[in-house]
């Protein structure tokens, strides 16, 4: 690949990871709720679920979803789901926030795989992912070049953008740290938090 290629890939992923979505929020709650180093490995899972979405797309996966109409709508539902289990979530936050804090009360950290597996299985639930990889991809590969050095660039160069960009989201959360990690700024982020993803899930099901 060349290198004029590769920047003009680089750029249109960088543009394309930065619009914010479910995920973005989820990296900028996690930040918040536990700091930005305890939030490490959600960054890394939702890298890892954008890894695994590429690769299948790589594989053909995408042109299957697209073949197969009842698996497309099943891989959406359960996305969908997953998402209004994650606006549940933060409902549920917000109103622990919302109350007064007990003296006795000790903040609860979740482990690294619990992290890890929120933020990858949010990455990797959504279909369309997978086909919007499978069109995007092409664009950048070359006939005369060997396929998988040209993928394997792709891939890890949307890695390295990718996990930036979540760090990116993860640092701006610190900006306005001091209101929203207040009882009441945290009680309305999660408010809000749980609004977009119910919201995300509702798009997902009544789209086609």
């Amino acid at each position: 690949m060349n290198v004029d290629t590769w920047l003009l890939y680089s750029s249109a992923a960088l543009v394309v990871i930065l619009i914010p979505g479910p995920l973005s929020l989820l990296m900028v709650s996690n930040s918040l709720n536990y700091g930005l180093r305890r939030s490490l490995p959600a960054f890394l899972g939702g890298v890892c679920a954008s890894i695994c979405l590429l690769s299948a797309s790589a594989l053909g996966l995408g042109a299957l979803l697209l073949a197969s109409e009842k698996l497309f709508s099943a891989l959406k539902l359960i996305g969908a789901l997953y998402l209004f289990y994650l606006a549940w979530q933060s409902w549920q936050a917000s109103r622990v926030a919302g109350k007064p804090a007990r003296v006795e009360e000790q903040p609860v950290n979740p482990g690294f795989r619990s992290l890890f597996w929120k933020a990858f299985g949010l990455g990797a639930s959504n279909p369309k992912d997978i086909l919007f990889f499978a069109a995007f991809l092409p664009q950048f590969l070359k006939a005369d070049h060997p396929l998988w050095q040209q993928l394997l660039v792709l891939i890890l160069t949307w890695a390295v953008l990718d996990f930036a960009c979540k760090l990116f989201y993860g640092l701006s959360a610190h900006g306005a740290a001091r209101f929203l990690r207040s009882g009441r700024g945290q009680a309305w982020f999660n408010r809000g938090s749980a609004a977009l993803f119910a919201s995300a899930g509702g798009a997902s099901l009544l789209s086609r």
